[in-house]
């Protein structure tokens, strides 16, 4: 278990009432769930510099624009471990991933999970549920600026 807080930076790719987002392998004693693509912020990295390297890492994909949406706060508990994130949310374009059918799903490549399109009014019922806190409010307040 770890007390340090964690200060991570995650973009939300939003189309046509869809959002981009990650979904974890089922953890023993947690529920499904999905995340808003993104990761740590190194020591010495501004949170834009993190999110831009994160999704090559994860996507193999450049970010064309990064809008600062949002700093928020996490708090959250997986399978009995507690957790504590500072969030730096931005809004993200990237038309290689625009440009996918809403039935893609891409591998990430540093981990065991897999980036694809859900549905907001899904994410806006936790059908499943989509983390960081915050950010289901954030893209469905995004989607509205756009439509």
């Amino acid at each position: 278990m770890t007390s340090a807080i964690r200060n991570i930076a995650v973009g939300l790719l939003i189309r046509d009432g869809w959002a981009m987002a990650e979904e974890h392998a089922v953890i023993p004693g947690h529920h499904r769930f999905v995340r808003a693509i993104g990761g740590g912020i190194e020591f010495g990295e501004r949170a834009e510099q993190a999110l831009r390297r994160e999704f090559r890492e994860e996507l193999g994909v450049e970010l064309t624009t990064t809008e600062l949406l949002a700093v928020t706060e996490n708090l959250y508990e997986i399978a009995g471990v507690p957790g504590h994130e500072i969030v730096h949310v931005f809004a993200v374009r990237c038309p290689e991933l625009e440009q996918l059918p809403v039935t893609a799903t891409l591998p990430v490549l540093d981990n065991d999970s897999v980036a694809r399109w859900y549905r907001l009014s899904e994410l806006a019922e936790s059908n499943p549920p989509f983390y960081p806190d915050g950010v289901t409010a954030l893209a469905m307040r995004m989607q509205t600026r756009e439509g």
